[in-house]
């Protein structure tokens, strides 16, 4: 009964269904309370954490995690070792800890290679897969996706083959090949809605937003993006992921020439980058907020919010890589273009020392 209860609830966590994720995971456990099973206890620790990602605080999957890892590990269970890294590896995705992710990630993959589990291959494939989009290693980055996406469609493992797909999509549109990221992110999103798979449709409409608005056609994006952004909310996803959404929608603004409107978009996403403590989500809702302050005619904000963003992002040992440099270069000319080269160049200088705290700098 208490194995019953505990994967019920990580399904439901899976599934989108919950509201309370919090009360559904200690419910989740309630029968393990009087039961002496540590080993099964931290299998369903681990079930349960590990479909938590991005829902809520992040402290209680982690908490969960470190404990089933110790378990594990004290038990000699090498499969289950593997699955707690490999979760783990997820969690320092979220919290832009890449060397723990490249730690994590690429130990659980070892040890499920070593076991011949396909399945946990591909898990362990996923948080290795973003550390080479973020850092702008393509090829790599595709490589990873294609080989995922053959282990899941063997396995014939939905949800994943969703993903793998979008993920295919977003190395399209980072390479600038906005037709074949429609074509992957579409096919992805119908095969989430065939399988009622609400998180791999709206991972895939994310992408559909992103390949809109940077393929010019700024309706469908803002379409898309509101409804992510509206299922977030819903959601109690953690302000990371929203902090994105606000971005671009603040950029579609921008684009559309309403500085008002962007302004206050990225402020809003300001603040919710700034709630996750991540640099990376707050210097990408600072290159947008230097982009409402440009269109309004404040040049100078605008280059000193770019100096702090690019300092937030080398913070981290993250550069922009070249498939996301689009929209800073844009604001960056427009700006320059205001102040001209040496003053662009000095206020840009000053952003870097102040740092992030130059967001609330007028």
């Amino acid at each position: 009964m208490a194995r019953a209860r505990a994967w019920l609830g990580g399904f439901r966590l899976a599934l989108g269904g919950s509201a309370d994720p919090l009360t559904d995971y200690r419910a989740a456990l309630r029968g393990y309370e009087r039961v002496d099973e540590p080993h099964e206890r931290a299998r369903a620790q681990w079930f349960l954490a590990s479909n938590m990602y991005g829902v809520g605080d992040a402290r209680p999957s982690l908490d969960l995690l470190h404990e089933a890892l110790a378990t594990f590990r004290a038990y000699g269970d090498r499969w289950g070792t593997a699955a707690a890294l490999g979760s783990l590896a997820f969690h320092a995705k979220f919290g832009g800890d890449f060397d723990a992710l490249r730690r994590d990630g690429t130990r659980s993959l070892e040890l499920f290679t070593d076991l011949g589990d396909q399945w946990g291959r591909l898990q362990a494939m996923v948080p290795l897969e973003t550390v080479a989009e973020i850092f702008g290693d393509y090829p790599e980055a595709e490589r990873l996706y294609r080989q995922g996406l053959r282990i899941a469609e063997e396995l014939e493992l939905w949800p994943q083959v969703t993903f793998q797909l979008a993920g295919l999509g977003r190395i399209a549109l980072l390479t600038r090949d906005y037709a074949r990221a429609r074509d992957f992110h579409e096919r992805a999103r119908l095969l989430a809605v065939g399988q009622s798979d609400a998180f791999g449709e709206q991972y895939a409409e994310i992408g559909l937003g992103l390949g809109a608005r940077r393929a010019g056609d700024l309706d469908a994006a803002e379409t898309h993006l509101r409804n992510v952004l509206a299922l977030h909310r819903k959601m109690g996803y953690e302000p990371g992921l929203p902090a994105l959404i606000l971005a671009e929608l603040g950029f579609v603004a921008e684009l559309r020439g309403d500085a008002r409107q962007a302004d206050d978009l990225q402020a809003e996403g300001l603040a919710a980058a700034g709630a996750t403590g991540d640099p990376r989500a707050i210097a990408l809702a600072m290159e947008g907020l230097a982009g409402a302050k440009a269109l309004a005619g404040d040049a100078a904000h605008a280059a000193r919010l770019l100096g702090a963003a690019t300092a937030a992002r080398l913070s981290v040992g993250v550069p922009l890589p070249e498939g996301e440099r689009d929209d800073v270069d844009r604001i960056a000319a427009a700006a320059r273009k205001a102040l001209g080269a040496a003053a662009f160049d000095a206020e840009f200088a000053r952003g870097t020392q102040r740092g992030i705290g130059e967001a609330g700098n007028p």
